[in-house]
């Protein structure tokens, strides 16, 4: 797709949306008492086919920033017909709705082989994470993973240098025992603390591993989470209908370092969970 048919194909629908409440708008989000963010990969069908009017939709539902995944990484994955996309554009549409964009996903694969391109497209965005969602390893040995973080390393020194922070985000398993040892902590032991923070989604909470844990065992060694909500019989459900004590949530991440909060979940999750969050004390 094309720069002027993209930008106007992405422009139909958002005067039908609601006017934006005056919190939401740019400038105004310092304003809310927990902003929060909503990651794109869950309704990239959404995005893909009008990224303006999406955003718009997601601002209007009390979110005050997003996180991307790089579009040409990410083209086999349902991003392709925002591959050809400037990221210049794509910021304006964010920003347009009210929103920012301080982190996106970025394979560690385009990070080692593309990292010029993947670093132009983080300037353009305005980023300043760029997160990686998992390490490249054969993940057979303890070995394994503990090499994969230190490339991590080095290539967070290269992100540093370029004005950005670096995160690694965790799946199910890097919380699964290897060689008598739980991969994350292995994990965690390998990387510079310095140059790659973490990013943690809660979804583990499935096997029985909290983030308040994590975040006091590991203090200020994480950047952002990802946030959904589970049943005692493992059931998506919008934040705060599940398990999971948010108020110990938000009250460990600052020990965590945690900076940005990004929803994950199912679509019609996501309006119930910003007002439960922006609801909570503190």
């Amino acid at each position: 797709m094309n720069r002027r048919k993209f930008i106007t194909q992405s422009s139909i629908g958002v005067g039908a949306l609601v006017a934006l409440p005056q919190f939401l708008r740019a400038g105004e989000i310092a304003k809310v008492n927990r902003p929060i963010g909503f990651q794109t990969f869950p309704i990239r069908d959404m995005v893909a086919k009008d990224f303006a009017g999406t955003m718009k939709t997601m601002a209007g539902m009390g979110y005050q920033y997003t996180e991307m995944c790089y579009p040409k990484g990410y083209a086999g994955a349902g991003f392709a017909p925002l591959a050809d996309a400037k990221a210049a554009d794509l910021r304006k549409m964010i920003e347009d709705a009210g929103m920012k964009c301080p982190s996106c996903h970025f394979g560690m694969g385009n990070l080692k082989n593309n990292f010029g391109d993947c670093i132009e497209f983080a300037h353009g965005l305005g980023l300043t994470q760029i997160v990686t969602p998992g390490l490249e390893t054969p993940g057979k040995t303890i070995a394994d993973f503990k090499s994969s973080a230190g490339e991590l390393n080095k290539i967070a020194e290269k992100i540093k240098a370029e004005g950005m922070a670096t995160g690694l985000h965790n799946h199910e398993g890097e919380f699964k025992m290897l060689e008598g040892e739980l991969i994350y902590d292995a994990i965690m032991s390998a990387l510079d603390g310095d140059l790659v923070k973490m990013q943690f989604q809660t979804e583990v909470v499935k096997l029985g591993y909290k983030g308040p844990d994590y975040f006091k065992k590991y203090p200020g060694r994480f950047i952002s989470a990802h946030l959904s909500d589970w049943t005692a019989d493992k059931k998506q459900v919008p934040i705060g209908q599940g398990v999971i004590d948010w108020k110990e949530f938000f009250a460990a991440a600052k020990t965590g370092g945690v900076k940005n909060f990004f929803v994950e979940m199912n679509f019609d999750t996501y309006k119930d969970s910003a007002s439960y969050i922006h609801g909570l004390d503190g």
